[in-house]
């Protein structure tokens, strides 16, 4: 059977063809009942319209461009979960693509997005080249970014986690089961705006609530898991007087827990640690280690949300507004555990 065009829809409203494109479209006006008159008619006959068609006369195609740092990473994983869930709901497509973090392929995705004519692109931007984003809001495109922000480009719409409410909460706990010796295993600040907020809410909370920030229990590490291994391994090393551990990345609480048992040190009695991060084998750990969780799946639901309610998707313009900043939650588990006299005596202290 032959499929149902625009014109048999405006035949059964009993109107011309180019106001049946008009209310399909959005575009121009039309009055209320007509409006409903060409809805039911395409309802009736099963309507619909070509997505080949559309993107031909609007130099769009109606996909959404999502571009990741890593794809086999658990975060990214539910993150994209989240993404497609949403679109899949309103009907839409996306396109995935992976940067690495390294800006050249970042541009070159966003390149390639912008020839397929997506209509926006949500994005964990990579530090270190804004012009990339400044050349997608001068396409007209939508944008959303996650997880990260683009300082060059302020008021781009933007979902987040509280970051800093998890970090103050793990550091919050530990002090209150008597931890004074609390070391950081983070990133480099220079890499990411978020590796310098975790580092610098540790350091604050522990100055708030009265415990001295020691600079040789603040160690940082290049994202690979080597680097993040010979981190670990080097604190423990360094300062067999630390009684816990702040890990800023699931990789580095990996590497932490590695480290600590290379080294015969027993979780928590003689070492306790957190992980600002959250990744099915953290419950699955000996003992299973405490979290602070992201709402990944959420913030792929509600960056995408953002991006089709964004003018940017439908007229040119770029989502605006405040950050979206979603709670994370400290779960506790059994790798942290209070200071008593025996901590770390099997180091001979």
């Amino acid at each position: 059977m032959a499929s149902v065009t625009i014109k048999d829809v405006a035949a059964a409203a009993g109107v011309g063809v180019a106001t049946v494109s008009r209310v399909l479209t959005g575009t121009g006006s039309v009055s209320a009942a007509t409006r409903a008159k060409v809805l039911a008619a395409a309802k009736n006959l099963d309507y619909r319209p070509s997505a080949l068609g559309r993107s031909l006369k609007t130099q769009r195609t109606g996909g959404i461009g999502l571009i990741i740092p890593n794809i086999s990473d658990p975060f990214c994983a539910d993150f994209t979960a989240g993404v497609l869930a949403c679109a899949h709901g309103q009907g839409g497509q996306v396109l995935i693509d992976v940067s690495h973090d390294d800006p050249a392929i970042e541009a070159e995705i966003v390149e390639r997005f912008a020839e397929q004519r997506v209509d926006g692109i949500i994005a964990m931007p990579v530090r270190g080249r804004p012009e990339t984003w400044k050349s997608v809001a001068s396409l007209g495109l939508g944008l959303v970014f996650a997880g990260r922000t683009v300082e060059e480009l302020p008021g781009t719409a933007t979902v987040l986690a509280d970051e800093a409410g998890g970090v103050r909460s793990v550091v919050e706990y530990l002090v209150g089961l008597g931890h004074r010796r609390v070391a950081f295993l983070g990133g480099r600040p220079a890499e990411s705006s978020t590796r310098r907020e975790h580092e610098s809410v540790f350091r604050a909370t522990l100055e708030e609530l009265g415990v001295a920030v020691e600079e040789e229990l603040v160690v940082r590490a290049r994202p690979t898991a080597d680097s993040a291994y010979a981190a670990a391994a080097s604190l423990f090393m360094r300062r067999p007087d630390l009684t816990a551990v702040v890990a800023a990345s699931h990789q580095l609480g990996e590497a932490a827990v590695l480290a600590s048992r290379e080294l015969n040190l027993r979780i928590p009695a003689d070492v306790s640690i957190a992980v600002v991060d959250d990744v099915p084998w953290s419950e699955l750990c000996d003992p299973p280690l405490t979290v602070v969780s992201r709402p990944a799946q959420d913030m792929g639901y509600r960056a995408c949300e953002l991006l089709l309610r964004s003018p940017g998707t439908r007229e040119g313009g770029r989502a605006q507004g405040r950050p979206v900043v979603l709670p994370t939650e400290l779960v506790v588990r059994a790798s942290c555990g209070p200071v008593t006299g025996s901590t770390r005596t099997a180091r001979g202290r």
